[in-house]
C-alpha cells in the first residue's frame, strides 16, 4: 500500500515502523532526508539496501 509520506507510511505499518527503527542512525537520517518519496515499506526497505549497501 502506498501513502502520502514516510510519516504516514510509519504511522500505519508496523512492521515498517519496527524497520526505520532498527536501521543505523545514519541510515534513518538519510532516509527522513527524502522522507517524501519513501511512500511504501518496498521504497523504505529499498533506499535503506541503497544506503547500507556495502557496510558489511
Amino acid at each position: 500500500m502506498k501513502y502520502s509520506n514516510m510519516d504516514a507510511l510509519l504511522k500505519n505499518e508496523p512492521e515498517a515502523k519496527n524497520y526505520f527503527n532498527a536501521l543505523p542512525d545514519y541510515v534513518r537520517e538519510q532516509i527522513r532526508t527524502r522522507a517524501g518519496n519513501v511512500n511504501s515499506y518496498a521504497s523504505l526497505r529499498d533506499y535503506a539496501e541503497n544506503l547500507t549497501r556495502g557496510d558489511d
